[in-house]
């Protein structure tokens, strides 16, 4: 009896080492498929699928570009007078009235620039300039008619050129390169127009809108 045991337990032993062999192998396949969906799930990770309308080249790029900023620009000049309606001091109301008779005549650039590089001029919405012109309205709600209001306008105003300053900069690149050097000096000049309505609205700003804002603090306190 004690000899027909003995290989009875080593089978068992045996089938015991294969099934954990099994299960190890099994493990490391489940292992192995886990870690290549999970590579390759990292991988694709926040790559942006481009849509069916994606520019492939520089000069859509460009287009697409100038586009935007006509859209921009046609929002903004609608945008202006009610900045200035809601400003008091008189600096700052003469500087956005000046700034949207320079914006309707950038509109008019831009027509040009689409002329030269034989496009028909369209606009596509802005969502950057939609999305500061929304935050301008809520500068304007959230303050107090007066020098705390005018410095909010500032600040969204310069927010705007800021924008614009890069915009513009970058188109004017862009025309370069692609050989539209016409387009490219008009572009530089409303370039120059940004640059100097931000010089403006920073004076306007330090010579006495932020301080006169930071005595109604003042007066608030005592």
């Amino acid at each position: 009896m004690a000899t027909a045991t003995k290989p009875a337990a080593k089978s068992t032993t045996k089938a015991t080492a294969s099934k954990s062999t099994a299960t190890k192998t099994t493990a490391a396949k489940a292992t192995a498929a886990k870690t290549a969906t999970t590579s390759k799930t990292t991988s694709s990770r926040g790559i942006v699928k481009a849509k069916a309308t994606a520019a492939e080249g520089l000069q859509e790029l460009f287009v697409d570009s100038l586009k935007d900023i006509y859209w921009a620009e046609k929002a903004l000049v609608k945008a202006l007078p009610k900045m200035a309606k809601n400003a008091t001091t008189q600096g700052l109301i003469d500087g956005i009235n000046n700034h949207t008779t320079e914006t309707e005549e950038q509109i008019a650039r831009l027509e040009q620039v689409f002329a030269l590089i034989g496009k028909k001029a369209v606009a596509k919405k802005c969502e950057a300039m939609d999305g500061l012109l929304k935050e301008g309205q809520d500068i304007m709600e959230s303050t107090e008619p007066g020098p705390v209001r005018d410095a909010g306008i500032i600040a969204a105003s310069q927010k705007i050129e800021h924008y614009e300053i890069a915009t513009y900069g970058t188109l004017c690149a862009f025309a370069k390169t692609l050989g539209y050097n016409e387009a490219a000096d008009i572009l530089h000049i409303t370039l120059e127009e940004e640059k100097q309505a931000d010089i403006t609205l920073t004076e306007a700003a330090y010579n006495t809108i932020n301080f006169d804002a930071a005595e109604a603090d003042e007066n608030e306190v005592a």
